[in-house]
Parts: C-alpha cells; sequence; structure tokens
C-alpha cells in the first residue's frame, strides 16, 4: 500500500508520528509538509524529538490568507499527487492542509482518509469548523478518535468507512511519556524555577482570543487575579504579535516563554496544578494526563471531557474565567472514563486501510 500523508502544523506532526511509525512496518509513505507552520520551534523540533521521517517534500507555503492557503497548497499538491499515484491520501485534524489535501484527492480521484474526524464545536465562525466538515463529506475512510465523534457523522448521514479507534494524539503521549518525564525538573522548569504542581499553565493562539483586544485583555485580567500562583503562557507568534500591537503586559505573576518541543511541553502538561488554554489537542491531553483544565472558548469538539467534569467552558470573560479556575481547583470527579482508547489508534487504522484496500 503506497499513502501520501498531508502535515504543516504543529498537532498534525504528533498525529503523524505514531502512524507513520505503525504505517512504514509494512507499507510506504511519502510525506508531504506543507509549510504552514515553518520556523524550528514549531516545526522542526517536533520531527526530531518525535522520530518522525523527514519529508519527503516541504511546499513552503508558509503563512498567508486562508484563500491563499488552501489554493496554494492545492496547486502545489497536484503534480506530486498525479506523480505518486496513491492509494490513499491521508489528512489529519482541521487546518488548511487538511482541506487542502482532502480537496486535491478529491479533485483527481483517489481516496482520502481523514484521521481525528467526526469532531464538531458547531461553531461557523472558526475556519477549523469548515475544514473539518468539508474534509468529514470527502473523505472516503473516517477515523475517529470516539463515538461521540461518529455520532456527530450519523447525524449527517455519513456512516460508511467509518471507524471508532482513539485518539492518535493518545498513541503519541503513551510512546512518549517516559521520555518527558525525564525532563520535569530540568531543562526549560529548571532554567525558570518551576515545580511540579505549583504552576498554571496557557496556551492562547486562537485569532478570536489572540485579535481581539478585549478578548485577549480579559484573559490577562483573569491570570491577574491569581497573584500568589505562577503562570507560565507559551507565545505563540500570533499571540506575541498582538501583545505588542495592543500594547498589553501581564502581571507579575505571569511568565512568558518561547514555544517548545513536544517533550517539554509534555513535561510542562504532566506537572501543571491546572491548564488554562484555547488549543483543542491540549484539552485532551490534559484529560489523559489527569490534569483540570479550563478551556478559553465557549465551546469544544472535546465535550466528553466537559460532561466529565474535568474540563470547563468559559471563554475569555474574566469573571468567568476565574470562576472556572476556581472550580477547577476543587478535587476531580473519582470517575474518569476512559474516552479516547488504549494507544493502538494508529495500528488499527493501518489495519483498516489494508480491509479497504484501494
Amino acid at each position: 500500500m503506497h499513502v501520501v500523508s498531508i502535515v504543516g502544523a504543529r498537532p498534525q506532526f504528533i498525529k503523524a508520528a505514531p502512524f507513520s511509525r505503525a504505517l512504514r512496518k509494512e507499507h510506504h509513505e511519502f510525506l508531504v509538509h506543507t509549510g504552514q507552520h515553518y520556523d524550528p520551534e514549531m516545526s522542526d523540533i517536533f520531527f526530531e524529538e518525535l522520530e518522525i521521517p523527514r519529508p519527503d517534500i516541504n511546499l513552503g507555503i508558509g503563512a498567508e490568507s486562508n484563500l491563499e492557503q488552501v489554493s496554494h497548497m492545492m496547486l502545489a499538491l497536484h503534480p506530486i499527487i498525479e506523480t505518486q499515484n496513491p492509494d490513499w491520501i491521508v489528512v489529519y485534524g482541521d487546518t488548511n492542509s487538511t482541506l487542502a489535501g482532502a480537496l486535491t484527492g478529491q479533485l483527481l480521484n483517489v481516496p482520502v482518509a481523514h484521521i481525528e474526524a467526526g469532531l464538531r464545536s458547531y461553531n461557523r465562525a472558526m475556519p477549523e469548523e469548515h475544514n473539518r466538515v468539508l474534509t468529514d463529506h470527502i473523505s472516503s475512510a473516517l477515523f475517529c478518535p470516539t463515538q461521540v465523534a461518529a455520532d456527530n457523522l450519523a447525524r449527517e448521514s455519513i456512516t460508511s468507512g467509518v471507524f471508532v479507534v482513539g485518539d492518535v494524539m493518545i498513541d503519541a503521549l503513551l510512546q512518549n511519556r517516559s521520555r518527558a518525564q525525564e525532563r520535569i525538573g530540568l531543562g526549560i522548569m529548571a532554567a525558570n524555577g518551576l515545580r511540579a504542581k505549583e504552576f498554571f499553565l496557557v496556551t492562547i493562539h486562537r485569532a478570536s482570543n489572540t485579535d481581539n483586544q478585549a478578548n485577549l485583555s480579559g484573559i490577562l485580567d483573569a491570570l491577574a487575579r491569581f497573584p500568589d500562583v505562577r503562570i507560565v503562557v507559551t507565545v505563540h507568534p500570533r499571540l506575541r504579535k498582538m501583545l505588542d500591537q495592543f500594547g498589553l503586559s501581564p502581571s507579575p505573576n505571569v511568565l512568558l516563554i518561547l514555544p517548545v518541543g513536544y517533550l517539554d511541553m509534555l513535561a510542562l502538561s504532566s506537572s501543571a496544578r491546572l491548564i488554562l488554554t484555547d488549543s483543542g489537542g491540549l484539552q485532551k491531553e490534559a484529560y489523559a494526563l489527569h490534569i483540570p483544565c479550563v478551556t478559553l472558548r465557549e465551546e469544544t469538539e472535546w465535550i466528553e471531557t466537559v460532561t466529565a467534569g474535568w474540563n470547563r467552558l468559559t471563554g475569555p470573560d474574566c469573571a468567568k474565567i476565574v470562576s472556572g479556575v476556581r472550580e477547577a481547583l476543587a478535587p476531580p470527579p473519582a470517575d474518569r472514563p476512559d474516552f479516547y482508547g488504549s494507544g493502538d489508534a494508529s495500528v488499527q487504522i493501518v489495519k483498516a486501510l489494508e480491509s479497504l484496500g484501494s
């Protein structure tokens, strides 16, 4: 079986690592990096740490508008797909790289497999929501991380080629957790005097939070309400740009650090007392690591984490964030269902693709 896998952003590198490892045991993969995340902190270090095979080609698309990114990616992917003539195009998640790969496969009559299918926030203001919905309706094989995701697809009359396999990001977490544990108390934590369970970890990257001054100010104001807590914020390039543009500075208890690699981020996540984020993947990892989470959005694709009582949705409102944090610091529920599989999602996906043929 010959597969073209398309990645372009940090979460996709994490998802691709365990899948590539499982696939290449018996099959051939041609790995395309679109260049959507192109700087070393957001790209190269993930390939190195997760031991992902180097991309066979990097399209170098870089930062552009959504329309420009998708169209330029499709034009660049067209001759690659025609030359490779793969049995499957594999795409991950909900980025512009995902949509570009799926549309190119559809137009060239190559079947598309979508890893992390069926997620829905039901917020059409999010570009990611459009990307994931369109990709699901194009795909021939849809690999759902949870039964909730499969039920979402069924409500849209997508029932053929649907597999509930668990979550490939949990595969990656379990495969790398011991390596990350070795970094606790060392590296980024030691350099900043961080001690396990004595700090909050924060990530902010969605345009709805970073590009809206009122929303970003609300989040920073909420962090300032916990002056006795060390709060670590990993600064996505978009966040840095908008902090400077709006002239905003965090309170003294907030430590801004540059983006870190996967292993350091996993060390920080597993050591945090609490995680505040607008990232989808980090909500899920917090749950897997038994870390309470406050999500700085009004909705989430990972609704299971909320219903289980381990995650709270606050949006960017200062008062709601403060309340959510205080609730999250209470003892968590004793029951923590295993929503995301046991770490063999990648193996299940490979077997399913083999059974489907080309």
